[in-house]
């Protein structure tokens, strides 16, 4: 019988470092035969493979199993590209159950359930993308990342639109705004629509919602084409209980944890695999390559890693399990992320992984021979959640809340941060960016302004969920489009502009983007001052880059003949300034830059004295 599984494989696979797995197990066609089945299924007494072509009969198209492995295996003739199809498992209990593909390539549109035989073809035209992406991400690049819901971005009489048209559109309007990066929100097959994707039943298959396979490979060739990168959420952390997905596969609880104190995840209500099952972690580990290798991903956002680390995590006493010596950290979990992070780097070396972790966890983006996980990057939660808690507060309580802004600094560089404004941030009763923030309309504009341009200056790389560069006023809604009118309001499109400046800056000037990962990027001039409730900082890349300085001020009062010390004399020119009237500013600013002065201020020889308007930001650049 023909099959594709060596006895490396096998080996591998039980071993679980066989990493490819999903050109070994699944549908795959063979010119003259048939498609070839093969499923991991240890616990099953019966195999068999149904579909249209047998009416959907079990017993029909029965595989065999393979050995000791685990495997069951066939080649069934008649049965070619598109024919959908399931597993009938009978499990050591006698109950049949009708199983998606675990490997499918493509799944049936939702709330259909069945896979499909789909071997992709596409000619790919992003060669020389491929060989300059790693620059493009790396910690020493400017990366500002447009995260975004491909159902809700943008519809048509409110039908969702396709792969091949989001690609244009969203490519158009991200290269206008200036972003390096799209980050896609989990497009891996999901059952239910209002998940977001974060329930995966096809963890090697992308949703039909939008499209074939193919249709998702024009859209990334495409945005390759105008020099974005593609990150795509990933989620190993937890899977859904749909019948026809993972839970109890072959009649045992083969993907997931038996004991419901490990093996079930409260918060999701979905179950947890079971990381320290060989075959799990190639399969995770397997569905996670598949992209990087058939899909041409830049980058693999690790959602829920939190959830991960603590056996206690979201866990009353007595609803978890204790290592022996009573500690909480899951030891299997750790060890999965660091061989899934060593895997992913060792097959692509130009591509990040970047962690979701909210959590002190020391070392999530450090090297796993330091101990670390292994990420290339982390999401700063801790910079949002302070960030946006202080902009809330009405401004004549700021001062005393001045440690808000000023505590990132302490720990900014014991990782590689990403900076976050995410969608977790405007949804469930948390209203949209703008509507957080107290005050009248300009005390609004002004103050979103102000946080954009906060996040863009602070070291890290920077990210900002759709519908953030139109103002928004209203809570994502995943059952719409965005609300796109709202760009031709002059206060709104004033936003937009004032972010593509941002994205121009940090992408210009060396000072602001070279130094994001490295401490000696950041230094305080005003840390202090939390009575006028302003921070100055300076911003430093190579020896050679012209450094930047920022002032920002937090409070509806502009601040005039501001002196702050600058690291060297000559003239400061001003870049940026939230406040400017094309922004839909006032116009309060510093009339192009001045020349420093021989005054020594803040530690350093040289001084400037400037206005920083009101809940505005401003920031030089030394000529």
């Amino acid at each position: 019988m023909t099959s594709l599984l060596t006895s490396d494989d096998l080996f591998l696979f039980n071993q679980g470092t066989h990493y490819r797995l999903h050109q070994k197990l699944g549908a795959h066609c063979i010119e003259g035969e048939g498609t070839y089945f093969a499923v991991w299924a240890p616990s099953a007494k019966h195999v068999s493979v149904i579909g249209d072509w047998n009416y959907w009969t079990a017993g029909k198209d029965e595989l065999r199993p393979r050995e000791s492995s685990g495997i069951w295996e066939g080649v069934i003739k008649h049965v070619g590209h598109g024919t959908r199809y399931k597993y009938a498992i009978v499990g050591p209990d006698g109950v049949k159950r009708e199983k998606a593909d675990p490997f499918a390539a493509r799944a049936e549109h939702p709330p259909a359930t069945a896979s499909i035989v789909w071997p992709t073809h596409y000619e790919w035209h992003d060669a020389a993308w491929m060989k300059t992406r790693g620059s493009r991400i790396a910690h020493s690049a400017p990366v500002s990342i447009y995260e975004a819901h491909l159902g809700s971005w943008r519809r048509d009489h409110n039908e969702v639109l396709g792969y091949r048209q989001l690609g244009e559109q969203l490519g158009e309007h991200v290269t206008n705004l200036g972003f390096t990066h799209i980050e896609l929100m989990p497009i891996m097959e999901h059952p239910f629509y209002g998940s977001w994707g974060y329930q995966v039943t096809g963890f090697f298959a992308p949703t039909t919602r939008y499209g074939a396979p193919e249709d998702l490979m024009a859209m990334i060739d495409g945005l390759h084409a105008r020099g974005i990168g593609v990150i795509v959420d990933w989620v190993p952390a937890h899977f859904p209980t749909d019948e026809h997905g993972l839970g109890l596969f072959d009649g045992t609880h083969l993907f997931e944890h038996a004991d419901p104190r490990r093996g079930f995840h409260p918060d999701w209500t979905s179950n947890i695999f079971n990381y320290g099952r060989h075959e799990v972690k190639s399969f995770l580990i397997s569905s996670a390559i598949s992209w990087l290798e058939r899909y041409h991903i830049d980058g693999l956002r690790v959602d829920g890693v939190a959830s991960m680390l603590y056996k206690d995590y979201s866990r009353k006493p007595g609803e978890w399990v204790p290592n022996e010596d009573g500690s909480n950290h899951d030891r299997d979990a750790i060890r999965f992320l660091q061989d899934f992070n060593r895997a992913v780097y060792a097959a692509y070396p130009d591509v990040q992984t970047i962690a979701e972790e909210s959590t002190a966890w020391g070392g999530v983006s450090r090297p796993t021979d330091h101990g670390g996980l292994g990420f290339g990057y982390k999401w700063d939660l801790g910079w949002m959640h302070d960030t946006l808690k202080f902009l809330e507060r009405d401004p004549i309580y700021r001062k005393h809340h001045y440690d808000e802004l000023t505590f990132r600094a302490i720990y900014a560089h014991t990782e590689n941060y990403v900076m976050p404004l995410s969608h977790d941030e405007v949804v469930h009763g948390k209203g949209s960016l703008i509507a957080k923030i107290p005050g009248d309309p300009w005390q609004k504009y002004a103050t979103l302004r102000l946080l954009y341009g906060y996040q863009w200056m602070l070291p890290g790389k920077k990210l900002l969920f759709m519908g953030g560069e139109l103002g928004v006023w209203g809570e994502w809604n995943h059952d719409a489009q965005l609300d796109w009118a709202l760009g031709n309001h002059p206060a709104h499109a004033g936003i937009a502009r004032w972010l593509g400046d941002l994205n121009a800056a940090y992408r210009s000037q060396r000072a602001l983007h070279v130094g994001d990962c490295e401490a000696s990027g950041f230094r305080w001039i005003v840390g202090d001052d939390r009575d006028a409730v302003v921070l100055a900082f300076s911003r430093h890349g190579d020896d050679k880059d012209p450094p930047v300085v920022i002032a920002a001020n937090f409070t509806p009062v502009p601040r005039e003949g501001y002196r702050i010390g600058v690291p060297r004399g000559g003239y400061w020119k001003e870049i940026l300034n939230s406040d400017a009237s094309i922004y839909g500013g006032g116009g309060i600013g510093n009339h192009g830059g001045m020349t420093a002065d021989q005054v020594g201020y803040h530690g350093q020889d040289q001084s400037i004295v400037v206005t920083v308007p009101p809940l505005g930001i401003v920031v030089f650049a030394a000529s």
